[in-house]
Protein backbone atom coordinates (compact mmCIF):
# COMPACT_ATOMS: atom_id res chain seq x y z
CA UNK A 1 0.00 0.00 0.00
CA UNK A 2 1.12 3.55 -0.75
CA UNK A 3 -0.18 6.50 0.97
CA UNK A 4 -1.79 9.36 -1.10
CA UNK A 5 -3.00 11.55 1.60
CA UNK A 6 -2.43 12.65 4.92
CA UNK A 7 -5.11 15.02 7.55
CA UNK A 8 -4.79 16.54 10.71
CA UNK A 9 -7.11 17.80 13.03
CA UNK A 10 -7.90 18.52 16.79
CA UNK A 11 -11.32 18.16 18.53
CA UNK A 12 -12.14 18.74 22.48
CA UNK A 13 -14.56 18.21 25.02
CA UNK A 14 -15.02 21.55 26.82
CA UNK A 15 -17.48 20.34 29.42
CA UNK A 16 -17.86 16.78 29.26
CA UNK A 17 -14.49 14.97 29.75
CA UNK A 18 -15.27 12.86 27.37
CA UNK A 19 -12.66 11.08 25.08
CA UNK A 20 -14.52 9.54 22.54
CA UNK A 21 -16.47 12.63 21.70
CA UNK A 22 -13.23 14.86 21.39
CA UNK A 23 -11.45 11.92 19.11
CA UNK A 24 -14.69 11.70 17.04
CA UNK A 25 -14.66 15.65 16.32
CA UNK A 26 -10.93 15.37 15.61
CA UNK A 27 -11.08 12.86 12.97
CA UNK A 28 -13.97 15.11 11.67
CA UNK A 29 -11.99 18.12 11.47
CA UNK A 30 -9.49 15.88 9.59
CA UNK A 31 -11.92 14.70 7.41
CA UNK A 32 -13.53 18.15 6.37
CA UNK A 33 -10.31 19.15 5.20
CA UNK A 34 -9.83 16.76 2.74
CA UNK A 35 -11.72 16.12 -1.16
CA UNK A 36 -10.22 13.20 -2.93
CA UNK A 37 -11.75 13.18 -6.79
CA UNK A 38 -8.97 10.82 -7.78
CA UNK A 39 -11.54 7.81 -7.51
CA UNK A 40 -13.84 8.90 -10.21
CA UNK A 41 -10.78 10.18 -12.02
CA UNK A 42 -9.80 6.62 -12.39
CA UNK A 43 -12.88 4.68 -12.31
CA UNK A 44 -12.03 3.40 -9.20
CA UNK A 45 -13.96 2.30 -6.12
CA UNK A 46 -13.69 3.61 -2.88
CA UNK A 47 -12.90 0.34 -1.21
CA UNK A 48 -10.21 0.15 -2.65
CA UNK A 49 -8.70 2.58 0.13
CA UNK A 50 -7.22 1.00 3.65
CA UNK A 51 -7.87 4.51 5.53
CA UNK A 52 -5.39 4.53 8.86
CA UNK A 53 -6.28 6.97 11.82
CA UNK A 54 -3.78 7.73 14.90
CA UNK A 55 -5.82 9.83 17.96
CA UNK A 56 -3.94 10.89 20.73
CA UNK A 57 -5.57 11.60 24.24
CA UNK A 58 -4.17 11.72 27.54
CA UNK A 59 -6.19 8.50 28.57
CA UNK A 60 -6.14 6.32 25.08
CA UNK A 61 -7.55 3.41 26.48
CA UNK A 62 -10.84 5.77 26.98
CA UNK A 63 -11.43 5.65 23.22
CA UNK A 64 -13.42 2.33 21.56
CA UNK A 65 -11.60 2.71 18.31
CA UNK A 66 -13.82 0.42 16.49
CA UNK A 67 -16.74 2.55 17.42
CA UNK A 68 -14.56 5.78 16.05
CA UNK A 69 -13.41 3.21 12.79
CA UNK A 70 -17.15 2.37 11.93
CA UNK A 71 -17.80 6.23 11.44
CA UNK A 72 -15.54 6.68 8.72
CA UNK A 73 -17.56 7.21 5.46
CA UNK A 74 -15.46 5.65 2.66
CA UNK A 75 -12.38 2.44 2.54
CA UNK A 76 -11.63 -0.03 4.98
CA UNK A 77 -10.67 1.87 8.45
CA UNK A 78 -8.80 1.06 11.17
CA UNK A 79 -7.95 3.63 14.18
CA UNK A 80 -5.03 3.11 16.90
CA UNK A 81 -5.15 5.55 20.13
CA UNK A 82 -2.14 6.59 21.56
CA UNK A 83 -0.95 9.31 24.41
CA UNK A 84 -1.25 12.24 23.66
CA UNK A 85 -3.23 15.44 23.29
CA UNK A 86 -4.10 17.60 26.01
CA UNK A 87 -5.95 17.92 29.22
CA UNK A 88 -6.65 21.87 30.00
CA UNK A 89 -7.90 22.21 33.57
CA UNK A 90 -9.77 25.53 34.30
CA UNK A 91 -8.27 26.66 37.58
CA UNK A 92 -11.72 28.57 38.81
CA UNK A 93 -13.68 25.35 38.99
CA UNK A 94 -11.22 22.29 38.37
CA UNK A 95 -13.65 21.15 35.24
CA UNK A 96 -11.43 19.61 32.90
CA UNK A 97 -11.11 20.05 29.18
CA UNK A 98 -10.10 17.27 27.02
CA UNK A 99 -8.51 18.11 23.60
CA UNK A 100 -7.94 15.29 21.01
CA UNK A 101 -5.40 15.28 18.05
CA UNK A 102 -5.76 12.82 15.06
CA UNK A 103 -3.71 12.21 11.88
CA UNK A 104 -5.85 10.50 8.93
CA UNK A 105 -3.69 8.67 6.27
CA UNK A 106 -4.85 7.46 3.37
CA UNK A 107 -3.36 4.23 1.11
CA UNK A 108 -3.70 2.60 -2.08
CA UNK A 109 -2.23 0.00 -3.93
CA UNK A 110 1.18 1.07 -5.62
CA UNK A 111 -0.28 2.26 -9.15
CA UNK A 112 3.49 2.27 -10.14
Amino acid sequence: MQRFIIEMGMGNDLHGQDYQKAAGRAIEDALRHSSIPLFGALDMPHSAMEVRVTVAVQEPDALDCAALASALPRGTASVKAVHGGLNITNPDSGEITVIAQAAVEAFLPFQG
